[in-house]
């Protein structure tokens, strides 16, 4: 086990000392394993200036699993649904998944943040949303606009 905790301790001091662009990321109640997220949405997308919370608990078996993520500002988003969950690969083990030891946190945080401007519509969690996105854009754009103005004002 100190193995992880090391890796977990090293993961988070690169964060701190070199957080990617528009992601930041801290302890939640001095807890190494239990963090609060931020990302700001992603320029050229309808998140943009939005400003999203995330909380993230990770597990003694990291990384030989992922951390669990979910989203505490509400996103209108077809890969993310109302109680925060996101439904991304790199966030499930195989085989439904991609998730692989070699992650660290700096890539699923960025991958988030990718996948507020990247929406995958073909492996919704919010089918209705996933349609609307694929069939009506400007409308899905709209709304998720709406949301961020509402939840995510930074």
């Amino acid at each position: 086990m100190p193995r992880v905790n090391n890796r977990l301790t090293r993961e988070l001091a690169k964060l701190t000392q070199n957080p990617p662009e528009g992601i930041a990321c801290y302890q939640k109640d001095d807890k190494i394993n239990h963090l609060i997220v931020t990302i700001l949405g992603p320029s050229g997308s309808p998140y943009e200036g939005g400003l999203f919370k995330l909380e993230v608990e990770v597990d003694d078996s990291y990384p030989f699993e992922p951390p669990r993520i979910k989203f505490l500002t509400p996103v209108y988003h077809p890969n993310i649904d109302n109680g925060g969950r996101i439904c991304m690969d790199l966030l499930k083990m195989p085989p439904n998944g991609s998730w692989n030891p070699t992650f660290t946190l700096e890539n699923i945080f960025v991958a988030v943040q990718s996948l507020l401007g990247h929406p995958n519509p073909d492996d919704p969690l919010m089918p209705a949303i996933a349609n609307e996105y694929r069939f009506y854009k400007s409308e899905f754009e709209k709304k998720a606009r709406e949301h961020v103005l509402k939840h995510a004002n930074s």
